[in-house]
């Protein structure tokens, strides 16, 4: 469903810019601020705000509480203007919001090069297969997704991919090459993905790249917050010196690893690391 659809209007559009932003309080006070004569509150199956739009005099604008909370000079302006109350489960209406920032994302943003191996795709569902099986659907969090390989593969396998890259131009390609979904997409930082993702069963980081002096802290960090809140995680790196980092920062996490040789890909996957609770 569209977010427009989900609170009964024909079209809105978001204060915040990307879906990054979501999380920033001041889009919280700007919402406060319109002149606006309707106003729609959007709750969960919980009830518990999650979206409210009002209607001013350049359209409907709306602002997500997925990770905020409205303020009270917003509800007291949503009561100023008598609006309707409606309610959707809080899933839903997340694949409504990442679905309008991603697409927006693809509109706006010129594609990467697409230098795919299409290879790559019988390669990694023989791979994650191999450890995992068919899924359920279970989720699946694809981390530092790039142009989203790792994403078809996981969806074809069963699983129901959450992808996100800090990358809006692979993103893009992604998008435009339907490898990733809008409504599975989002471009966030993986430092602070825990900000944006609840614990799910499982997450992936594919080729996770060269770790080297300038890019290490970064990536212990990005796996770091993947530990936090994925339970069973698949790491696939180019090089054993590389695996040695992984249990390392798993280990930092309470975690236990185990590191294994993919003889079938010798660049990109060579050495797969399994990240579970100890």
């Amino acid at each position: 469903m569209k977010a427009a659809e989900i609170l009964g209007i024909d079209e809105v559009k978001f204060i915040e810019p990307d879906f990054a932003a979501l999380t920033e309080n001041t889009f919280t006070a700007g919402l406060a601020m319109i002149q606006a004569d309707e106003g729609r509150l959007l709750l969960d199956e919980h009830e518990d705000p999650v979206g409210m739009a009002f209607h001013g005099p350049h359209g409907w604008i709306a602002g997500s509480f997925l990770f905020r909370n409205p303020s009270v000079p917003l509800i007291e302006l949503f009561e100023s203007v008598n609006g309707e109350i409606f309610q959707e489960d809080r899933a839903v209406w997340a694949r409504a919001v990442r679905e309008y920032f991603s697409t927006a994302l693809a509109k706006d943003v010129p594609p990467s090069i697409d230098d795919l191996n299409p290879t790559r795709y019988g390669i990694l569902t023989a791979l994650i297969k191999s450890i995992w099986g068919e899924g359920h659907p279970e989720t699946c969090i694809d981390c530092c997704c790039g142009s989203g390989v790792g994403s078809a593969v996981l969806r074809g396998l069963g699983f129901s991919p959450l992808s996100f890259d800090n990358d809006e131009s692979l993103l893009s390609r992604g998008l435009t090459e339907k490898r990733l979904l809008a409504d599975e997409t989002m471009w966030i930082d993986g430092t602070i993905a825990s900000r944006y993702i609840e614990p799910v069963p499982k997450g992936i980081v594919i080729m996770a790249g060269e770790f080297n002096s300038f890019n290490q802290d970064m990536w212990e960090r990005i796996i770091c917050e993947l530990c936090s809140i994925a339970h069973d995680i698949l790491i696939t790196v180019g090089t054993e010196k590389e695996t040695v980092l992984v249990e390392e920062w798993g280990a930092a996490m309470e975690r236990s690893i185990v590191v294994n040789e993919n003889p079938a890909d010798p660049i990109y996957d060579r050495w797969v690391c399994r990240v579970l609770p100890e």
